[in-house]
């Protein structure tokens, strides 16, 4: 029993040194090592020193940090039932999630300017109103979202390539009143024939695949001019999984 106990507590520090390791801060852990302490009481001084000694004896550096970590944290989730998702101290001890807002158009750049924000707020997702703009730049960020574990969140609007923002959240959230919308995307000019359009229409198949998402989406936005918008309804964002829970507010 008390070999199963430290076994447990290395997989916990695990899960935590992976989100301090992210954010390049010690006030950050992740939502399953918080259930994880109070479900067996750990504390979280017990924590944070086996992460030191898990830090000081890891052997394969960054990439060994991501696949121990991961696959801690998604050991603790199937063990306390709670999301894995980054979560920050808040100065009385107890934790805090912060999202990120992001607004406008997609342009150039885009991703790299909210990616560096959600590393300097320390956020666990971001909320975005967006009438869309960039593909590239919108599955920039979509995927970086997945591979960090980030939430993404709509309560306003999210059109056209804002929605490829959402579908790369771990989860996504909307507002009963959130609008969400697709068309065609302009092909860029080196794609312009006919057979390259088809390829781009692929490629946003396999994108929303690739996140989970219903891959038709893709066929519903290429038969919708780009001067029109196809609304998706809530009930079709959930049955596609574009969104995977309705919350009354962010």
């Amino acid at each position: 029993m008390g070999h199963e106990r430290d076994r447990l507590l290395s997989v916990v520090a695990a899960c935590h040194l992976l989100r301090v390791g992210q954010a390049s801060d010690a006030p950050v852990t992740d939502a399953t090592v918080i259930a994880a302490t109070k479900k067996y009481g750990f504390s979280i001084a017990d924590v944070r020193m086996r992460a030191d000694v898990l830090r000081r004896t890891m052997p394969s550096g960054q990439w060994e940090l991501a696949r121990s970590g991961t696959s801690s944290c998604n050991q603790l989730a199937g063990l306390t039932g709670a999301r894995p998702a980054p979560v920050r101290f808040k100065k009385a001890g107890e934790t805090k999630p912060i999202w990120l807002r992001v607004s406008g158009e997609i342009k150039d750049g885009f991703a790299e300017r909210v990616v560096a924000e959600i590393s300097k707020q320390r956020a666990v997702g971001v909320v975005i109103d967006s009438p869309g703009g960039s593909v590239n730049e919108a599955r920039k960020l979509g995927r970086y979202l997945r591979t960090q574990g980030l939430r993404a969140a709509v309560d306003k609007s999210c059109l056209s390539a804002c929605v490829d923002v959402l579908a790369g959240g771990v989860e996504r959230y909307v507002t009963p009143g959130a609008v969400l919308g697709i068309h065609q995307s302009k092909v860029p000019r080196h794609l312009s024939s006919h057979e390259s359009g088809q390829a781009y229409v692929a490629l946003s198949a396999l994108y929303l695949r690739e996140m989970g998402v219903d891959d038709n989406m893709a066929l519903v936005a290429a038969a919708v001019p780009h001067n029109k918008i196809f609304l998706i309804s809530i009930e079709n964002a959930l049955k596609s999984r574009l969104a995977t829970n309705v919350i009354s507010r962010l």
